[in-house]
């Protein structure tokens, strides 16, 4: 297998933010002959006139074309809406994992594919290694602090084929030795946020501006049933929390699971957050088509969660039950688990 070939590429598209990865990206790709054109994503960032200013000045110091996208409509109905859905029903979301295939490889990758480029190119921490046999495979990035493989397992083959990521080779500690060396250091911004449309506003905060959040609240109870207390929304809470229960005891109450229909939050102790096994739908696997089943994966229940072997059985009804070796802490219903082979993405499915 060989990484994705840029020999031949005469223009390439990258989607920039002014961060520190996207600016790299695009320098690489410049000094190898390419013909690159920025792309800037306008969604729902806060901060939109700053970094728009920002993107437009790196793309002068790189002289290069930058184009502002503006897919505040499409984000709004894919993302923020599933996002706020999510809360409002008890679940954990990751908006970057629905964001990838709809927006960033879906809606962007058209304008930048329309505008005539060739290729499109991210500054994200992972690989895609093509065969012989034209099947792509995402692999994780060179940097395990890093690697954002998890956040892209939902991406298809046609996006796959068409998408340039140079920085999976790559440290973090790299790549600002490569700004350095580029002479960008003064030019690009800071390190872009995983949830963009949140910045510095904390999730109670954001959540509140909706009707759905005025609900009265309800009651924070254990696993047997006895009362402890009152909340203001189950969105304010996710399974494994600590913090915020107000709820004094010898030994720390955890969120445990959360109850739409009665708005309620379910409270235990540590061990009652220990899970063996869990249920995925929406599975999606990289290759387009089911791995023979029931397997044996490395499967990563949340981004940070280092992976843990598990077999994956037969789905019933489209939904595939996940048993591990050894239980695992907080399972989180919203969250994804995403099934590799040694380093390479199989694919993944929303925890339910």
């Amino acid at each position: 297998m060989q990484q994705q070939e840029t020999k031949t590429i005469k223009s390439v598209g990258v989607a920039m933010s002014g961060g520190v990865d996207s600016s790299v990206t695009a320098t690489l790709l410049k000094n190898m002959g390419h013909d690159v054109h920025g792309f800037f994503m306008a969604l729902a960032q806060p901060d939109l006139d700053q970094q728009v200013e920002r993107v437009k000045k790196v793309a002068e110091h790189l002289d290069i074309p930058i184009t502002i996208v503006d897919l505040a409509d499409e984000f709004k109905q894919t993302v923020l809406d599933y996002f706020t859905r999510s809360y409002f029903k008890g679940k954990t979301p990751n908006p970057c994992v629905v964001c990838n295939p709809k927006i960033k490889f879906g809606r962007l990758l058209e304008e930048i594919l329309s505008a005539g480029c060739d290729l499109m190119a991210t500054g994200h921490y992972a690989r895609i290694i093509c065969d012989p046999k034209g099947l792509c495979h995402l692999l994780k990035g060179k940097d395990p602090k890093k690697d954002q493989s998890y956040f892209l397992h939902r991406l298809t083959q046609q996006q796959l084929a068409r998408i340039l990521m140079p920085l999976g080779e790559h440290t973090k500690e790299n790549v600002y030795k490569m700004a350095a060396e580029l002479g960008i250091s003064g030019v690009h911004g800071a390190e872009s946020q995983d949830v963009c449309f949140l910045k510095d506003q904390d999730l109670n905060s954001f959540m509140a501006q909706f009707p759905a959040a005025d609900n009265g609240g309800g009651f924070i109870v254990t696993l047997d049933g006895k009362v402890l207390g009152n909340h203001q929304g189950i969105h304010g809470f996710t399974v494994g929390q600590r913090k915020g229960l107000g709820i004094p005891d010898a030994t720390p109450y955890y969120v445990v699971a959360l109850d739409p229909v009665k708005n309620e939050v379910l409270v235990g102790k540590k061990e009652d957050l220990w899970k063996k096994e869990l249920a995925v739908k929406e599975v999606s696997w990289m290759a387009g088509i089911e791995p023979d089943l029931p397997h044996d994966f490395l499967t990563k229940i949340r981004y940070r969660h280092d992976g843990a072997s598990a077999q994956v059985e037969l789905p019933e009804k489209e939904i595939y039950t996940v048993c591990f070796q050894e239980p695992q802490l907080a399972i989180t219903p919203g969250q994804f688990a995403v099934f590799y082979e040694e380093d390479e993405v199989v694919g993944g499915g929303e925890i339910v």
